[in-house]
């Protein structure tokens, strides 16, 4: 008699072994309907499992994390039934479910089209509807291989020929379509209500390009159709945003296929990128970092004594120069090493914090390349703090309190905290893991902050905390980092005087705020939409005249403005002021001064803001005045114009 635990700790009893469907209906109608999968004993399952033994169990819905796994990876599923339906001679590989939603690869004679798009929703539309039952069975080996093969799904054959071990192996039906699966999966297809197909790309079998190019079939699923709706307006929001279409628009960076993954900064990006350097630079200042700056070429032995070699060496490029091997170098962390190493370091100068504006180049696949959020030449805003094991607290605490005036200075409140504990495969003791991690959760409960743990998914050599950010469209990004190191410092050799006069090797603390220059940068290009604060528009002021007659004064304007460290365009150009008004708020400068007779007469100037917005007419003492505030504030809080 199975006696089952729910999650609020009630329990319920049956006379005989029972599904996890049975428990949602003893417990109510509403939830046997609702009920998409089971989580029996923290492993997750179809309703129709039956439950032989006492367990605990939790019913799994559409408003679950899980729930919504289940939508997606069922609707994968789907698709491909609606696929071998419209197109009988295509074979099924893979579907596996991603984040916001699924794809499935198939192979066929000729590239699906967007119509072909609408076809397969539609008809994936019709079987949802149909409520078709979804059944689990097992087959062994010999029996699923012979059934593949039978329906000339090639590739489905070599998937379980691949599969490492001698178990039976599970499957779902639902009408015709039989697919290789662990599950778990919806109780049938009428659970499937809000879906859409997004895109088609090509991919390789097995993810390498030796292999032969299959067609990959993109869609997203959500519990519900507000979900759903609200999840494609992102996307379009995020089209709109699009940093690459932006970055062109604005004429900021270009990138081309000579120096693939490398940008090509023009004048108004690079402005950005060195406002942005800057203000770190005064920051780290601040904050008591030193800067340093190491080489870009460096020996392999290093890198091999370091461990990067053996892990890191396919991502790396290299070269050679009389007869001795050399990478250009990835991260920064064994150079500043080398530069901790020069002179015998006491106590008393720890904690030592080394900064560097480090140019790092790694050889990312050329798929995965997506303008600045994914490049092959970065810029870190790296930093190495070296210190005891008794002020790693001390030194994670100061580095939020520097992370939280950074990122409300770029306008980002909403902060995701994640820790990641002691992997399996380590190195160091279990003592110094403990004071590490205890050291980490103790920086992040004296912020008060909620925050996620991330139980063995830490580094190595020490556990972290990683920092994202969320923008205005709901996205995430992950950007800071703290991780604790006892591994390479160890490796290359350094080590300090303690008060007790001996030499111990010191705790090095990697991290990061923005993670690199060029990616933040496209954060920031999509955040704004181009419609950047104006402490960091290229042009924070554009001075218009009306006529010849106010160009001497629109340009002595300028001069006065540019003397006080702004940012200005003086456009004197024979143009009519309404065209000029409309190019620079194209170009989204925050501010357009406007001087005609009447401004000249009166040493005034009439604002306008890039959203159209008029201020009035003012002196320039005034405008100077309001110029001034609103760089203050940089981000954070919402700009005026």
């Amino acid at each position: 008699m199975p006696v089952i635990t729910l999650p609020d700790g009630s329990h319920r009893s049956f006379a005989n072994p029972v599904t996890v469907h049975d428990v949602a209906a003893d417990i109510g109608a509403g939830l046997a309907k609702a009920a998409l999968a089971g989580r029996v004993n923290g492993t997750l399952v179809d309703t129709s499992y039956e439950i032989q033994e006492d367990a605990e169990l939790a019913i799994i819905t559409e408003r679950d994390e899980d729930g919504v796994d289940v939508i997606r990876h069922s609707t994968a599923h789907l698709l491909a039934m609606a696929v071998k339906e419209l197109f009988p001679g295509a074979q099924v590989t893979i579907g596996p479910v991603i984040d916001n939603g699924f794809y499935y690869d198939f192979k066929y004679d000729r590239p699906f089209t967007n119509e072909d798009l609408g076809r397969i929703e539609k008809r994936m539309e019709e079987l949802a509807k149909q409520d078709i039952p979804v059944s689990r069975s097992v087959l062994s080996r010999e029996e699923a291989v012979a059934l593949f093969d039978s329906m000339g799904e090639e590739y489905k054959v070599k998937i379980i020929q691949d599969i490492p071990g001698d178990e039976d192996l599970s499957f779902y039906r639902q009408g015709d379509f039989i697919d290789l699966c662990r599950g778990p999966h919806v109780p049938s297809t009428g659970k499937l209500k809000a879906f859409k197909l997004t895109k088609v790309a090509g991919a390789y079998w097995r993810g390498d390009t030796a292999n032969e190019q299959l067609q990959r079939v993109y869609g997203t699923a959500w519990g519900s159709k507000k979900e759903l709706k609200a999840y494609l307006h992102r996307i379009e929001e995020a089209e709109k945003r699009d940093h690459r279409r932006i970055g062109k628009k604005l004429n900021l960076f270009h990138m081309q296929e000579e120096a693939p993954g490398m940008v090509f900064w023009h004048p108004a990006g690079w402005t950005i990128y060195q406002t942005i350097e800057q203000y770190m630079r005064d920051i780290l200042r601040r904050h008591d970092y030193q800067e340093i700056n190491t080489p870009q070429v460096v020996s392999r032995a290093l890198w091999e004594q370091s461990g990067h070699w053996d892990k890191f060496a396919e991502g790396m490029f290299t070269t050679e120069s009389e007869k001795h091997d050399f990478a250009i170098k990835p991260m920064n962390c064994p150079c500043h090493i080398q530069v901790f190493n020069q002179g015998l370091k006491s106590y008393k100068d720890l904690p030592l914090r080394l900064a560097e504006f480090g140019s790092c180049h790694r050889n990312e696949a050329s798929g995965a390349l997506h303008g600045l959020m994914r490049v092959r030449g970065f810029t870190q805003d790296d930093a190495h703090i070296f210190c005891e094991e008794g002020d790693i607290q001390k030194e994670v605490s100061r580095f939020i309190d520097l992370l939280h005036e950074v990122y409300a200075d770029f306008g980002f409140s909403k902060i995701l905290y994640k820790l990641s504990t002691r992997p399996e495969n380590r190195v160091g003791s279990d003592e110094v893991w403990d004071k590490s991690e205890a050291a980490l959760e103790e920086a992040l409960n004296r912020e008060s902050v909620e925050w996620e743990l991330l139980p063995g998914e830490g580094a190595f050599y020490g556990p972290k905390i990683e920092f994202s950010l969320e923008d205005t469209i709901g996205r995430v990004w992950q950007c800071g980092t703290i991780q604790v190191d006892f591994s390479m410092p160890g490796r290359l050799g350094a080590q300090y005087v303690a008060d007790n006069s001996e030499r111990r090797t010191p705790v090095m603390l990697h991290r990061a705020v923005l993670g690199s220059f060029e990616r933040f940068i496209g954060i920031l290009i999509e955040e704004y939409e181009g419609a950047f604060p104006t402490w960091l528009a290229p042009t924070q002021v554009a001075v218009l005249n009306i006529t010849d007659n106010q160009a001497e004064y629109c340009a002595s304007l300028a001069k006065k403005l540019e003397s006080q460290g702004y940012r200005v365009n003086a456009d004197l150009r024979n143009e009519k002021i309404g065209f000029k008004i409309r190019e620079h708020t194209i170009n989204k400068v925050p501010y357009l001064v406007v001087a005609g007779d009447k401004e000249v007469d009166a040493g005034t100037v009439a604002v306008r803001t890039r959203k159209g917005e008029d201020l009035g007419t003012m002196t320039l003492e005034a405008f100077e005045s309001l110029l001034a505030k609103d760089v203050e504030r940089k981000g954070k809080i919402e700009m005026e114009n």
